[in-house]
């Protein structure tokens, strides 16, 4: 991601997200080929822009990683 060398962390605005919620990037070559690929589809973006944050929120919170350590705790 450019101007993000460690890339984006689940929660971590895009460092390319303009305060109008546009990309700056949109239509650079340097935009990356996830955010080129991404088509906006009901089950991500909801029908407006409240919903869509919701699930968004719901997937990262889904899909960031958790320590392996409490895993260990858990089922010990």
């Amino acid at each position: 991601m450019p101007g993000m060398p460690n890339g984006k962390a689940a929660g971590e605005p895009c460092i390319q997200l303009l305060e109008d919620y546009r990309c700056a990037i949109f239509g650079d070559p340097s935009r990356p080929k996830v955010c080129t690929d991404f088509t906006a589809e009901i089950y991500a973006c909801g029908n407006n822009r409240a919903e869509a944050i919701n699930i968004l929120a719901l997937m990262e919170s889904n899909t960031t990683p958790i320590h392996t350590s409490a895993l260990k705790r858990k089922y010990q």
